[in-house]
């Protein structure tokens, strides 16, 4: 074979071997992840799916410095996953059409993250019972275990004391979990608890039972209990720590003296 002849199959080999440009595949989760992927997106669509909201209520719910939410705000505002609403004299953000279609990507993360990223990734979940306990009540919907929703009909309410406390109705229906704040017009079982000690029940942290046991939380109403409809997120392998609730857990109740009962 002559040196001409071997030149145009170099140069084809040499042409196999080219690494194209990413934006030059056809790879719907990359090209997806280019529109969405910033680190904030899904996290500021996920906050307004519940509602319109605030610049200020969306700092104090993620976090996130006032210069960067402003400039994220103004970018899913132009992509037009954001839209502004006026209600009364405030401008407040909402979701739009196009944002509320993110809502299956943002709660199949949500389940990824509850089922295998708290553990994979060995998180201690005991830090966020010092987080606001709105956090956590809003999250129940992603914990809803399905297997024990499918045919439940059942409302659960709320009432948490000290910092971060508040009241919320949680209702399942057919599967589907709705959560919202205030009371319920009829509630099948009321949880009355500090919002820290009701955080580390949510999370698995703290069992219920213990809890109520030694008068931490109090549960009135029907039979139904919460942590059998939703999936807590304590790492296995973390024992509880009695701090979260300030008294030891495994401690007996001391003797009522002035006969007011268990």
């Amino acid at each position: 074979m002559t040196q001409q002849e071997s030149a145009p199959r170099s140069a084809a080999a040499r042409a196999s071997l080219a690494i194209p440009r990413p934006g030059e595949i056809f790879d719907p989760v990359a090209r997806g992840l280019e529109v969405i992927g910033d680190r904030w997106t899904l996290v500021l669509v996920r906050q307004l799916l519940g509602g319109p909201k605030g610049f200020q209520e969306l700092r104090v719910r993620t976090g996130i410095a006032p210069r960067v939410l402003s400039l994220r705000l103004k970018r899913l505002v132009a992509d037009g996953f954001v839209e502004t609403v006026e209600r009364g004299s405030r401008s407040l953000y909402a979701v739009s059409a196009r944002g509320r279609s993110l809502e299956p990507i943002v709660a199949a993360t949500a389940r990824w993250w509850v089922h295998h990223g708290i553990e994979d990734l060995e998180i201690d979940t005991q830090q966020f019972t010092d987080t606001s306990a709105q956090s956590v009540v809003e999250a129940l919907p992603f914990l809803l275990r399905e297997d024990r929703s499918t045919a439940a009909d059942v409302t659960f309410e709320i009432r948490l004391t000290g910092e971060g406390g508040g009241v919320w109705t949680v209702a399942i229906r057919d599967g589907q979990c709705e959560v919202r704040t205030g009371f319920a017009d009829r509630a099948d079982v009321r949880y009355t608890a500090e919002a820290r000690t009701w955080c580390g029940v949510a999370l698995g942290l703290l069992d219920a039972r213990d809890a109520i046991k030694h008068g931490l939380m109090t549960k009135d109403g029907g039979s139904p209990a919460m942590d059998h409809y939703f999936y807590q997120v304590s790492r296995r392998g973390v024992a509880p720590d009695p701090e979260i609730v300030g008294d030891p857990i495994g401690k007996e109740p001391e003797t009522d003296t002035a006969g007011k009962g268990e």
